[in-house]
């Protein structure tokens, strides 16, 4: 009987010993070699991309399994398979599915999303040697407006490339003219929404009295949770990702004793600059003292793992620095800090030693998961729900940073700038206005120029 289950495995092609942890997928005729190869050629990827891959090429499996004999070509095969995960395999009407897929709508933009996984996969077998097949989705010739659109979209992307002039638009006349055979649905035009931000006249209350270390006697006063705050003002006051503030080490959190406030480094966690003279690269330094990988090199489904947007990195020794705003909160995180390491922290044991700057209750590097869980009981102890569409998950803090540089009068290269992006464009989601501060706005005009 066919069937299709996602597992781990640790994957090695040579004799060197190395391994690396990768998702695979396990059928009844054994491992998807060629899917795990895949994967291990595109090592450098982030974790998230290879989850999302493995689950991509698992429902394309499921449906042929489910379909077995019904496709003499791989291109009507790949269009029913588009349609399926747009409509959903059940019948509306009847609620039935003789396929047994029981697959529900997908959106336009996840529908791409997976097409384009499994494409960019099948496009890959056709390069190897020992894979004698055509392409699954091929290139046809695109009409006049498909050539139109492919046109838009390269000019787009070239206006936001880094010595853009050094791309000659005549070598790609030919790549511009072809699109793909089975495409996804098309997505729906949107405008850029504003973000979701954490509430500034909850903030102070929320540092305040939710974070807070409640006591096992109910005599006793509960006590501040110094490790919440400082993870909090990294991200509400310094604009950081959780995940980046999860990959400092101790070393990263440096003392300006002339302003007596923190200097905060966010180095890249495998090329980033060691701590230790003796070792070039954080990776090395890891694997030699420590016996560790970097986070992002761990699989999502493992507690140790974090993500890494690839922000800008401001200095030759891989890393950028936090930029406070407003800039005396630098002395504020401070303070917190050293609380927390004097008063707080468990220091690891020795035969688990790590140098990451926050641990759990155990002294082991903080999941993002226990981070997570400790932000959602601090949101709802000051009487808020912990809802990402109302701006109270950990990113809404960062949605607040970059609002606020705009409130002040930055531009949008210099929150670029303080935001790490890589586009400019990728701060318009945070400082995008809510419909609410527009129509305020308007009757404000209203008001004082109109009578």
């Amino acid at each position: 009987m066919a069937y299709i289950i996602k597992i781990k495995v640790r994957y090695q092609n040579d004799q060197t010993g190395r391994t690396i942890k990768l998702p695979a997928l396990w059928t009844e005729s054994g491992v998807l070699v060629s899917h795990l190869r895949y994967l291990a050629d595109n090592s450098k990827k982030s974790s998230s991309w290879k989850e999302k891959s493995t689950q991509a090429v698992k429902l394309l499996i499921e449906y042929i399994n489910a379909n077995v004999g019904l496709f003499k070509k791989t291109t009507k095969l790949l269009a029913s398979f588009a349609r399926a995960l747009e409509e959903g395999t059940l019948d509306p009407r009847t609620l039935k599915d003789p396929s047994q897929l029981f697959w529900l709508p997908k959106s336009s933009e996840h529908c791409s999303d997976l097409l384009f996984l499994i494409t960019d996969y099948t496009d890959w077998l056709t390069r190897q040697s020992d894979f004698k097949i055509k392409l699954a989705n091929p290139f046809r010739q695109a009409t006049s407006a498909e050539q139109r659109m492919n046109w838009c979209a390269f000019h787009n992307k070239r206006n936001r490339v880094f010595l853009n002039h050094l791309v000659d638009p005549d070598k790609h006349v030919e790549a511009l003219s072809t699109i793909r055979e089975v495409t996804g649905p098309q997505r729906p035009t949107e405008n850029i929404a504003p973000a979701k931000r954490f509430p500034e006249d909850k903030i102070d209350l929320l540092m305040k009295a939710g974070f807070i270390i409640l006591n096992t006697k109910k005599s006793d006063m509960p006590r501040p949770d110094y490790k919440g705050q400082a993870l909090t003002l990294l991200m509400h006051y310094g604009g950081l990702r959780k995940s980046e503030a999860l990959h400092l080490y101790l070393s990263d959190i440096i003392l300006d004793e002339k302003k007596s406030e923190a200097i905060v480094r966010v180095y890249h966690p495998s090329n980033g600059k060691s701590p230790d003279e003796q070792y070039p690269t954080r990776k090395q330094f890891l694997a030699i003292h420590y016996g560790l990988l970097p986070r992002t090199e761990y699989l999502k489904t493992e507690r140790l793992h974090l993500g890494w947007k690839n922000p800008v990195l401001d200095n030759k020794d891989g890393y950028f620095s936090v930029q406070f705003f407003p800039p005396h909160k630098a002395a504020e995180f401070l303070s917190v800090w050293i609380k927390y390491l004097k008063e707080q922290r468990t220091d690891p044991d020795s035969s688990h030693d790590h140098p990451y700057a926050f641990t759990n209750s155990k002294g082991e590097p903080e999941t993002l998961k226990n981070a997570q869980r400790l932000h959602k009981s601090a949101v709802e102890r000051i009487g808020l729900l912990h809802r990402k569409l109302v701006g109270t998950s950990e990113h809404g803090h960062r949605h607040s940073y970059g609002y606020r540089l705009r409130e002040n009068g930055f531009n949008q290269i210099e929150i670029q700038k303080c935001m790490h992006h890589r586009s400019p464009d990728s701060c318009l989601v945070y400082i995008q206005p809510t419909h609410e501060e527009i129509r305020q706005k308007m009757s404000i005009i209203d008001k004082s120029s109109l009578h």
